[in-house]
């Protein structure tokens, strides 16, 4: 698609020691020809040798780097870069992102042609092409706790269910509207991510993209998924594998359900 972007597109990105950062910005880089994006780093207090790896990528012209003096999370990160800015379209973007620019520009002009929509997502991969199913519905309390369950026969047992929660059925020729995506990689109009207020500060990590689209929702836009488009999203599960990222998973969802009402099946 071309880009009908009169302005720069942005691209916002959070980080704190994020070692993939360096991957996926090599990667962003070398596919950059005339280049139609800005790129803005926000740096929640990451060690000092990380922090001089990143200054590196300020050779590049359309690199800047917001570096913080404490960690806030992300959402108060991609607030940062977004609420006050002039730019039409972003892209918030996590450091473990592959994509080209061309997808960006290509998403970027799909957004464009849905004006009642206020953020849209493609299909997200795993390094090895299958698809991660991050789009949601509807959240409840045991579908979430489902998929940290270790053992493979009580999912097997669930499998409708999780199929139904992760939106496995979703067409793959063709664009839908969804309810939530994923805050891993979302295209927003950014007026109408300023008017709802970007994202809730309260919430340091988790659940503030659920929270977000919700907020969205709630301000009468739409959301949009489309399969056509995809990037590779290097994805840690930290949570799973992280007691202290549990914790603050776990505080995370309260926060959510005690903000939207608690649905636990």
């Amino acid at each position: 698609m071309e880009n009908k972007v009169k302005k720069p597109i942005l691209i916002s990105i959070v980080t704190a020691n994020s070692k993939k950062i360096f991957q996926t910005l090599d990667t962003f880089i070398a596919t950059v020809d005339q280049p139609a994006v800005d790129i803005l780093i926000f740096d929640n207090n990451s060690t000092p040798e990380y922090k001089e790896k990143l200054k590196t990528y300020l050779k590049y012209p359309y690199i800047k780097i917001n570096f913080h003096h404490e960690n806030r999370g992300f959402g108060y990160g991609h607030n940062q870069n977004l609420l006050h800015s002039q730019y039409q379209y972003a892209v918030i973007f996590n450091p473990d992102i592959l994509v080209s620019e061309q997808t960006v520009i290509d998403l970027v002009a799909l957004l464009q042609e849905h004006p009642e929509c206020a953020m849209l997502a493609p299909k997200i991969l795993n390094e090895d092409g299958s698809v991660q199913h991050l789009i949601r519905e509807r959240l409840d309390v045991f579908d979430y706790m489902l998929r940290f369950v270790p053992f493979q026969g009580v999912k097997k047992r669930f499998d409708k269910r999780l199929a139904k929660f992760e939106c496995r059925y979703l067409p793959e020729d063709r664009a839908t509207y969804v309810r939530m995506i994923s805050g891993s990689f979302m295209v927003t109009d950014v007026a109408k991510f300023k008017e709802v207020g970007g994202f809730d500060e309260r919430f340091f990590m988790y659940f503030e993209d659920n929270d977000l689209c919700m907020k969205i929702e709630k301000a009468g836009y739409k959301l949009l998924y489309t399969p056509l488009f995809s990037v590779v999203h290097l994805y840690g599960k930290g949570a799973h594998r992280n007691f202290k990222l549990f914790r603050v998973f776990l505080a995370s969802m309260a926060k959510f359900f005690h903000k939207w009402g608690w649905h636990f099946f």
